[in-house]
């Protein structure tokens, strides 16, 4: 072996040394093959400082989560027969891939405000879910409540009926009284129009009402009725309420292809089930 390939080698053992002494410390680089999903912070850092391959065990995944698209979703689990290890797995897997929010039923308000204390990830839970059929009344308190348990973002839904039939005023108190109640504590409140239910007329009445009563986003579905987000709607959404509030695209959105093209036309924040499978860029057959 010739004094130039020795040098080679001796210096790649070196910048990997070095490389994980700079980029690990204590216990996070056991295992450093699996940091290609556990540490994509320090995985990313080293292919920008010039590596070209990075190893990883077998079972560890094809790809690096896209952590930017992980900031604009809400991990979401609604379903009615969710366990207390499902939830508890839900806020491990935002914590991991650093989503924007867990989002469950008041219920779990508790503990995944306890779960995620000291984290990046908020707590979001519904209002009136998934119907928006409940008094105004028993919104704000649903509300108020969630949010002395912890929540930090609300997604409340629509009294659908209402607005159908032509009673505005109603609908915009109805929205106003749980924006108030967030606001009392700078929180984040979305609204759930049910796009499924509505004319295109009715969205776009929805969507004044709601910037009107000061809401953050308009939510286009609960995932629980006859449809979910679609390109149309998020493209509608954006165009009444213009860079004035959010547009949250939910429902139905399975896969990294689907999100992307919610967000291309017009959505700030995405809900989905499959939020893992999103980042991570695999095809899911869930819902929420």
């Amino acid at each position: 072996m010739d004094s130039s390939k020795i040098e080679r080698i001796v210096s790649q053992v070196f910048l990997e040394k070095s490389l994980r002494d700079f980029y690990c410390q204590g216990d996070t680089c056991k295992g450093w093959e699996t940091n290609v999903i556990t540490q994509p912070n320090a995985v990313k850092n080293i292919v920008n400082v010039g590596a070209e391959r990075i190893s990883a065990g077998l079972g560890v995944g094809n790809h690096l989560p896209d952590l930017s698209l992980a900031r604009m979703i809400d991990h979401t689990m609604l379903k009615p027969d969710a366990t207390t290890d499902e939830i508890t797995q839900l806020c491990a897997e935002a914590k991991q891939y650093h989503f924007a929010s867990v989002c469950i039923n008041p219920g779990f308000v508790p503990l995944c405000s306890s779960l995620l204390k000291g984290t990046d990830v908020k707590v979001c839970t519904v209002i009136g879910f998934p119907l928006g059929a409940t008094t105004t009344e028993v919104k704000r308190l649903e509300a108020e409540q969630a949010i002395a348990n912890g929540a930090t973002e609300i997604d409340m839904v629509i009294n659908v009926g209402q607005l159908k039939s032509g009673n505005y005023d109603y609908v915009l108190n109805d929205v106003n009284k749980v924006v108030l109640a967030a606001k009392a504590h700078r929180n984040v409140c979305k609204v759930i129009l049910e796009t499924a239910l509505l004319t295109d007329e009715e969205k776009v009445k929805a969507c004044l009402i709601c910037k009107k009563a000061g809401a953050d986003f308009v939510k286009t579905s609960t995932g629980f009725s006859k449809g979910g987000a679609t390109v149309g709607d998020i493209a509608l959404m954006r165009k009444i309420v213009g860079s004035a509030i959010g547009v949250k695209a939910s429902g139905g959105i399975r896969s990294k292809e689907d999100a992307e093209a919610m967000i291309a036309s017009g959505a700030d924040r995405i809900g989905a089930s499959a939020s893992v499978k999103i980042v991570m860029g695999e095809k899911s057959e869930s819902s929420y």
